[in-house]
């Protein structure tokens, strides 16, 4: 004989359900199923279209034992949500940008080919990305089936302070004071020189030291048509603040320029990296006649055909892309602020 439609929709219930309960939740549905069911045909309906009526209304059999058991049907709750999301944005603005970094500076260095750098750059960072979600869900995931406490709680206290949307005075003096020194290091560098160094040997016997002079770091062929050039690019940058400040706050063409003038330092940097017109030669004679592994023959283009330049001259390029990189980011992202403030 076929099952009714109450005893096939009864067993689909309890079936997930702890055998201790089973029995007890199989006699309270067939009481409730029942009465509701009488109550229907009671206002004329037919029995067997009141039963479906009923069962119907109860919703999905696995909803109900759910409930039941009292099992969440979701991944994450409200008590977790939260804070996984905020852990989650964290890890992922933070762990795949340095890892893409150290990848590409890894391969950069071991003087792998373009396409290897950027192809194992992408599909390393996509790995961890990945990897980041997955596994911090899942841990929240055993919070949410265990119900732990995961320590952080609300509070008054936990209030951000309101963000000023525009420029204060105190930035606009820290910019020129940031670039009125990057103007004098510059100048010190050309016309006095950085490093000092010893132009002879010590004689004790006259009660004289050695003879020192001074060198500068970067080549002297940068003046006049390339330190001038710099000139000009931080005189523009000392504009650019006095026209954040005297806007008060940024504007998307604010950060349009900011980005052109980070562009331009980066390029122009990198460019006389690669072509060696960036460092004074003599200062690199003077690393590789200061000894060390690499350096034996005084030579510096050798030791750097060697790696060890090559590798310094990695790094420094890394450093001078991810401060253009962070200044047009950190530009775009005040601009973002400032108008969801408008």
């Amino acid at each position: 004989m076929a099952a009714t439609l109450t005893e096939r929709y009864i067993s689909a219930t309890i079936k997930s359900l702890p055998p201790a309960t089973q029995d007890d939740v199989r006699a309270e549905l067939e009481a409730s199923i029942g009465d509701a069911v009488e109550a229907r045909a009671e206002q004329g309906e037919s029995r067997p279209d009141a039963e479906r009526a009923v069962l119907t209304e109860l919703g999905d059999p696995a909803v109900l034992a759910a409930g039941y058991a009292e099992r969440p049907l979701h991944l994450i709750g409200p008590k977790y949500y939260l804070t996984w999301w905020r852990l989650l944005k964290l890890l992922l603005w933070i762990v795949p940008v340095c890892v893409a970094a150290a990848v590409a500076l890894g391969l950069t260095i071991s003087d792998a080919p373009v396409g290897e750098i950027i192809g194992q750059t992408i599909a390393i960072t996509l790995s961890v990305a990945v990897h980041l979600c997955f596994w911090t869900t899942l841990v929240f995931v055993v919070l949410e089936r265990s119900g732990a406490d995961t320590g952080v709680k609300w509070s008054v206290d936990s209030l951000p302070e309101p963000q000023e949307s525009g420029a204060g005075r105190g930035d606009l003096i820290a910019s020129l004071v940031f670039l009125g020194i990057a103007v004098a290091a510059l100048l010190w560098d050309r016309f006095v020189g950085f490093v000092v160094f010893a132009t002879g040997d010590i004689d004790v016997s006259d009660g004289l030291g050695a003879q020192t002079d001074v060198m500068s770091i970067l080549h002297p062929g940068l003046w006049p048509w390339w330190i001038g050039g710099a000139l000009v690019l931080i005189g523009l940058e000392a504009a650019l603040a006095i026209a954040v400040y005297a806007n008060r706050g940024w504007q998307p063409a604010l950060a349009a320029l900011n980005t052109v003038l980070a562009v331009v330092f980066a390029a122009a940097a990198i460019y006389l990296l690669a072509t060696g017109q960036l460092v004074n030669p003599d200062f690199l004679a003077f690393i590789a006649d200061a000894g060390g592994e690499g350096f034996a023959t005084g030579d510096a283009k050798a030791a750097g055909e060697g790696g060890t330049f090559r590798i310094l001259a990695v790094l420094t390029g890394a450093v001078i892309v991810g401060i253009a990189v962070w200044d047009i980011v950190d530009g775009w992202r005040k601009t973002r602020r400032a108008q969801r403030a408008e």
